[in-house]
């Protein structure tokens, strides 16, 4: 029996911090456990602002040092065919959410999610932009990333059984 690929879309602003954190964290996960011809992982921005460019130096940087490689990632903005493409889009905060709302058909609104609501410790929906700050809040980034990415995980692989015993 052959399993449906699920398709992941992280998005944020401009797709250089957070969202290319998350994609390269669940990517890992993802191979790691063996999955990683069911589950395939990208990221978006909601602006335009870095189209082409490699993830911030510093997101970069905190991933490498926990083994993460962001370094093949570019930036890009979501398209309007990502709203067909993509099982789950999943918004780093609450200005995304309701930008990927405004975007989507609405027929698409069911695929667009907070990512940390999939969070086992982390006490808040919005991952905070570290663009404009220093080291520690990348790292704090990718704590909650990380934290969200295994949640993920565990939900689509309960979603992957659930199908399985249909």
């Amino acid at each position: 029996m052959s399993e449906r690929v699920r398709n992941v879309l992280f998005v944020c602003t401009g797709n250089i911090c957070r969202s290319p954190t998350a994609e390269g964290v669940f990517r890992k996960l993802v191979s790691d456990a063996g999955l990683a011809h069911a589950i395939r992982a990208d990221s978006a921005g909601t602006h335009a602002y870095h189209v082409g460019e490699a993830p911030d130096h510093r997101a970069q940087a905190a991933a490498r040092s926990r083994g993460y490689d962001l370094s093949r990632i570019r930036a890009r903005r979501i398209a309007p065919d990502d709203f067909a493409a993509f099982d789950h889009i999943l918004a780093m905060d609450r200005d995304h959410h309701e930008i990927l709302t405004q975007l989507a058909p609405p027929a698409a609104n069911h695929k667009i999610e907070m990512f940390l609501a999939y969070a086992r410790r982390a006490k808040t929906l919005d991952v905070p932009d570290p663009y404009y700050g220093g080291p520690d809040g990348f790292t704090l980034v990718l704590d909650l990333i990380e934290d969200a990415a295994e949640g993920l995980l565990a939900s689509l692989r309960s979603e992957q059984a659930d199908g399985l015993s249909r």
